[in-house]
Formats: structure tokens, C-alpha cells, sequence
């Protein structure tokens, strides 16, 4: 069974040095879900890296960009962190998490994973390995986008070092990439790997979708999450957060950044502490592909597929209705197909959750859709996000839909 796990290191506060995994996320591509609790065992990792002296693509050799972004990277110890029964996270428990983060400025504002700090009572870092921990004030956490922004007093560390931000949307598959970080608490830790995938889907803390991931096998284990993926400039275009296993116990060359084009919108609300507000519809979707249109007879070969509806939310409230028959190929079939959202083409689920995230609660928008062969256009009127996935509908499966805005 294959499952994406999150990054931080959870010490028992009773057992000193015990290092378990929380639970892992679901694996929304595959529609697997493994919420059992896993022991972690740490293993040799076999695999095949640069020349420390070059990036092998003609950018800055691995060595100096460890030398230099290198010490932007802190190691993060959250303690009185507790996992929430309804997150694929972790069970109800209490303890130390550790984790990884990354310098964003010189106002000592610090980037990290939400899942490695929220509910913690304190936290501190360290900017080196021998280094004292200074305590570190949580400013603002985003739990839809497994985003947290952490201050630091500048004052207190010598040489504070920024890790520039890139832009990840012009990551390519192929594209060379270096991970530092803290696995199993093993400070300050490079490994090298490619850009494996892109757009790529997560399960964020809360139970929604986190979209346009990118996928790597450089080796990111436990202790790497919230830790910077970055290019072969030294520039971060992700944020470490989760692996897949395999069903194993560690690093199987598959991980997952959130991309900092995501974060970086996010980060100015963050910084000042503020509540990230999001606009929800309230279905779970299936992308149409030419093939799919054909195979279900649908009036459009593009947009997406209404898999669920979910009672009570504006989709509801508008009119849109869900599947009624799970194919063969495991889609559920029959539900409303949208193909434009205020007179724009939609043309699959990410356009429609993006159009969604473009709005704030209270926005009204234009749904265009097909319901069999008929043409319908309703307007609907956003509202805020709940809390978490669980709290708005039964989760994230419906035979293929991520639950996505």
C-alpha cells in the first residue's frame, strides 16, 4: 500500500529519543487511504548523486550552495505539538516534533511546514548545528497549504543568512534539485535528486487538496519537512513536506514540495499574523479527459466532473448535484459537468479550484454546466472554508475526486 507521509520527527515526551512517524496523508492520486501507525526504522539509502563539485547541468556545484543557502536552513523543535484524531496526521498524542525550515528575510521571519509547529507551546531553533536554540514566536500557520511563517529576533543570530526564492513554475521534469534539512534529526543534511513530477496532489494537515506539487526522488526522510527543495541556482521552488512509502518504512525516492509560488502568495498574511481566508464551493471533482468524455457520453470533452456534493454548501445551496454510479473504472458518473466559471473555459478540476481561490468568501460567481445534454448557468455565492474536510463533508474520496475548494 502506497502513502504519503509528513516529514517531521514526533520525540515522545515520556520516552526520551524515540523517534515514530505521523500517520501519512492520503495518497489522493492513487485514491489510496493508510491511517495505521507505523514504526520508522532508518535505513541505508543507495542512491545515485552529482559530483560534490558540480550540479552536473552547468549550474552552482552542490557544494556551494551548501555552503551558502546551507546556513539559511535552521533545525525546528516544536514542543507540546499534538496531532488531531480527525487528521491523517497523526493520532491524538502530545510530544516534540522536530523539522526543518529556511530564512526568509532579514527581519528573521522563517519558513517552515504547518504540520511541524501548529498547537505547539513553544518553539526554538537552531541555526547550526552546535549552536544554542532561540525560542521562536509562531506568527501564522496555514493549515490548507501545510505553510507556517516563524520570527526569530535578528538580534540574536550572527550572520543571519537568506534563502532566496525562485519560481517554481518554471521547474521542468529533469531539472536537478538539492534538499537540506534535518532528517531524523540529523542536522543540516544535503541530498540531490531531479524534478520527478509536476502538478502533483497532496493532502494538506486539514484534510483539503494542496495542487501543483512537485515531485522528487532527491531522499527526504522524517526531520525534512518544512526544509527548502531547491534549483540548481540555490533558489527555493519548494517546501519539503511529505513522502510516499510504498508501504515501507522511509525514503523510496518519491517526495513532495509544496511550491513556493504557492507560498509566496501566502506569506505576507502569514507574516502579519493573519487568518488566510478562502473561498468554498463545496464539491469534489474529476478531471474529463477526451477519453473519459467519450467512455461516460458527455456533452463536453473538457471541465470538470461533479463527483459529490457536499449538504449545506453553496453547491448545494445553488443546485449542483453530484454522481449517482461508480463506473468500472471506478468514476463516479451522472453528476453535473462544469465547463466555465463567470464566462471563463474551465478545462479540469485545477481550473475550477483555481478560479475558486481566486475569490474571497462572500464572491459570487457564474457556474456554467452541463447536466446531461442541457446547458445551465447558476449563480453561486461563496463562503469561507470550514476548519478542516472532515467537518464539511465525509472526506476526500468519491470515487476519484479530490476535494479541492
Amino acid at each position: 500500500m502506497t502513502t504519503k507521509r509528513p516529514l517531521s520527527n514526533i520525540v515522545s515526551g515520556l520516552v526520551g529519543g524515540l523517534i515514530v512517524l505521523l500517520v501519512g496523508a492520503v495518497l489522493i492520486s492513487t485514491n489510496v487511504i493508510d491511517t495505521g501507525d507505523t514504526k520508522t526504522v532508518v535505513r541505508e539509502v543507495q542512491t545515485t548523486q552529482p559530483t560534490a563539485g558540480t550540479t552536473g547541468t552547468g549550474g552552482r556545484s552542490v557544494r556551494d550552495i551548501y555552503k551558502q543557502e546551507g546556513r539559511g536552513v535552521v533545525f525546528i523543535q516544536a514542543n507540546g505539538v499534538t496531532t488531531d484524531q480527525s487528521s491523517p496526521f497523526g493520532t491524538p498524542q502530545q510530544g516534540t516534533a522536530t523539522g526543518s525550515g529556511f530564512v526568509l528575510d532579514k527581519d528573521g521571519y522563517i519558513a517552515t511546514n504547518a504540520h511541524v509547529v501548529e498547537g505547539a507551546k513553544s518553539v526554538t531553533v537552531s541555526f547550526s548545528e552546535n549552536g544554542d536554540a532561540i525560542d521562536a514566536e509562531v506568527k501564522g500557520v496555514d493549515t490548507s497549504a501545510d505553510l507556517a511563517v516563524l520570527k526569530v529576533d535578528p538580534s540574536q543570530v550572527k550572520d543571519l543568512t537568506v534563502v532566496p526564492l525562485g519560481d517554481s513554475s518554471k521547474a521542468q521534469v529533469g531539472d536537478p534539485v538539492i534538499a537540506i534539512g534535518n532528517p531524523f534529526g540529523f542536522s543540516r543534511t544535503v541530498t540531490t535528486g531531479i524534478v520527478s513530477g509536476l502538478q502533483r496532489q497532496i493532502q494538506a494537515p486539514n484534510g483539503f487538496t494542496i495542487s501543483h506539487v512537485i515531485q522528487t526522488d532527491a531522499p527526504i526522510n522524517p526531520g525534512n519537512s518544512g526544509g527548502p527543495l531547491l534549483d540548481a541556482s540555490g533558489r527555493v521552488i519548494g517546501i519539503n513536506s511529505q513522502i510516499a512509502t510504498g508501504g515501507g518504512q522511509g525514503s523510496v525516492g518519491i517526495g513532495f514540495a509544496v511550491p513556493i509560488d504557492t507560498a509566496k502568495k501566502l506569506f505576507p498574511d502569514l507574516k502579519a499574523g493573519q487568518t488566510i481566508q478562502r473561498a468554498y464551493l463545496g464539491v469534489q471533482m474529476q478531471g474529463v479527459t477526451k477519453q473519459l468524455a467519450s467512455d461516460l457520453n458527455l456533452a463536453a470533452d473538457h471541465g470538470a466532473l461533479v463527483v459529490d456534493v457536499t449538504p449545506n454548501s453553496p453547491a448545494a445551496k445553488a443546485g449542483l448535484h453530484g454522481g449517482r454510479t461508480q463506473t468500472s473504472q471506478g468514476v463516479v458518473a451522472g453528476g453535473d459537468l462544469i465547463v466555465a466559471i463567470d464566462g471563463k473555459d474551465m478545462r479540469n478540476e485545477d481550473s475550477v479550484a483555481a478560479a475558486i481561490a481566486a475569490h474571497r468568501p462572500g464572491d459570487k460567481i457564474d457556474v456554467e454546466f452541463y447536466r446531461g445534454n442541457a446547458k445551465k448557468t447558476v449563480t453561486v455565492e461563496l463562503t469561507k472554508r470550514p476548519a478542516n474536510a472532515d467537518s464539511s463533508s465525509g472526506g476526500s474520496g468519491g470515487g476519484g475526486g479530490g476535494l479541492l475548494p
